[in-house]
């Protein structure tokens, strides 16, 4: 059987595609791999089409068996990849034969990594993706030791290399401002950009908390009545400490959103550690 067997999830694994889009007037959020990028780069190196279903680990700790020889890929978050003990290089296509183990430590630097494997994840579609959305319930349900994956046959040609370069820790994002930037004053927008944010410990798939010194100030002071919310807004709720919103965010919010985080700059913060302090820079 194509199946990959799980030993040990981590903290969190999870099932992740490229998510299911077009379903907001539902109440449906879009999910997803949190780090598209590291997703998109680790099926590539198996050969596997875009949207093929990949396990996003977050914090390491993974360890799972291949039940037949497969050729799997590690991206993202700094780690060590061993197969049978043996330690194996990270964005660079891997042979894991059938019984072998596979093990990711807890990483030195980044949150999250993702796993493809040739074929892809063969988990049941829910809406046309099979990525968990860790907010509605969607999709399958958070790994736990003895989950067995089956592998589906979502793969395409062979890339032309095996290894792609991974990307550094990115500090800065970059940000358009609005669509509510005129609900905030002139000093918050600046501070917005001007001070440091620091990572706080309450984030997860969902979005990302952050604390600065100075919180944002408002100049309407009005209550805002619901609406949509895109990936990477920056919404400011009574406290004046932001939160990026990430892959499984609400599809609508009653806060001001004063920015948002380039869609390529969402992918960078998705491995971003508690505790790290990040910036904004505005383009456009």
């Amino acid at each position: 059987m194509k199946a990959l067997t799980i030993l040990q999830p981590g903290p969190l694994c999870t099932v992740q595609d490229r998510g299911r889009p077009g379903y907001a007037s539902l109440g449906v959020g879009h999910s997803g791999a949190a780090d598209r990028h590291s997703h998109d780069v680790a099926n590539r190196l198996v050969g596997n089409n875009s949207d093929a279903a990949t396990l996003e680990v977050t914090f390491g700790g993974l360890t799972l068996r291949a039940e037949f020889d497969a050729v799997v890929a590690v991206t993202g978050a700094h780690v060590t990849c061993r197969i049978d003990g043996t330690e194996q290089g990270l964005h660079s296509t891997l042979t894991l034969r059938a019984g072998q183990e596979l093990e990711l430590s807890a990483p030195t630097w980044g949150l999250r990594s993702y796993l493809a494997v040739r074929g892809g994840i063969d988990a049941p579609a829910v809406l046309g993706s099979r990525s968990t959305d860790t907010l509605s319930g969607l999709g399958p349900a958070a790994l736990s030791p003895g989950s067995v994956l089956t592998v589906g046959n979502n793969s395409a040609a062979w890339p032309a290399a095996d290894f792609a370069p991974p990307r550094s820790l990115r500090d800065t994002l970059r940000i358009t401002f609005g669509p509510r930037e005129n609900w905030f004053t002139e000093r918050a927008r600046s501070l917005l950009l001007e001070q440091p944010w620091t990572v706080t410990q309450d984030s997860d798939r969902v979005g990302i908390r952050l604390d600065g010194a100075e919180p944002l100030t408002r100049a309407i002071d009005d209550e805002l009545s619901s609406e949509g919310m895109v990936l990477g807004s920056l919404q400011v709720p009574p406290s004046g400490q932001p939160v990026l919103f990430l892959a499984d965010h609400p599809v609508t919010g009653g806060y001001p959103v004063i920015a948002v985080v380039t869609a390529d700059d969402v992918s960078a913060a998705a491995q971003l550690t508690p505790g790290t302090q990040i910036r904004f820079r505005a383009i456009g």
